[in-house]
């Protein structure tokens, strides 16, 4: 590119990354704010999470298309094609996330004021580190940090374990008091939720890998 192409990429990528961690930021609000509706049976509070997942759908919707824009005036190749690229599927991921988080929202509603089969003690462990992978591997985008994006994904297997040790749990509960199976399987959807957000942060860490080297590495297989 020259000198003057490459300001205008910069400057308008430089926008796209913003709106990519404004993104971020809205997905990780919504994680929260579905769990805490979940601990406290908040059917207002999850009500406002469906609500509000409109807007984060919109705005992946508006940086894949200022990307489409960027390739077709800007005309990237090489490093910075991928990076675009990269982008367009990380927001995408991004997106899924808010209607996983939506999905544990929908779910509260669903159980009205039915109490919870048990305490709740591995699905916030399981919402903690799906906020922390997603915070990491979206640092590692902007630092372009392949390293960091796999130590992110890496956490993909804590959460995996906590998922199945709930699954394996609710099983058994539901084996041995077969009128708590309703009870049981909205904390099962719950988890489930939590776990593909998991899977979604570790397609991120790969599309940072992507992006930085030039390799597409499925990551914890």
């Amino acid at each position: 590119m020259s000198g003057g192409l490459r300001a205008t990429y910069d400057r308008e990528f430089n926008q796209v990354v913003d709106n990519i961690l404004k993104l971020g930021n809205l997905v990780d609000a919504a994680i929260s704010q579905a769990l805490k509706s979940l601990q406290e049976r908040d059917q207002a509070l999850a009500q406002k999470v469906i609500v509000d997942d409109v807007h984060i759908n919109q705005l992946r919707f508006d940086i894949e298309e200022a990307c489409l824009v960027l390739i077709a005036t800007q005309q990237p190749t090489a490093g910075d094609l991928r990076t675009v690229i990269a982008a367009m599927n990380i927001v995408v991921d991004l997106e899924r996330m808010g209607d996983h988080a939506a999905g544990i929202a929908k779910t509260v509603i669903r159980m009205g004021d039915e109490p919870l089969l048990k305490p709740l003690i591995d699905i916030p462990r399981m919402a903690q580190l799906a906020r922390e992978m997603l915070r990491d591997s979206l640092d590692a985008f902007v630092k372009r940090d392949a390293q960091k994006a796999r130590e992110a994904a890496s956490h993909d297997t804590d959460i995996d374990h906590l998922y199945r040790a709930i699954f394996d749990e609710l099983v058994e509960i539901m084996a041995h008091k077969p009128d708590s199976v309703e009870r049981a399987t909205y904390l099962l959807w719950c988890a489930h939720n939590l776990e593909r957000i998991g899977d979604r942060v570790t397609n991120i860490s790969e599309r940072v890998i992507f992006m930085t080297t030039g390799d597409m590495t499925e990551l914890n297989l």
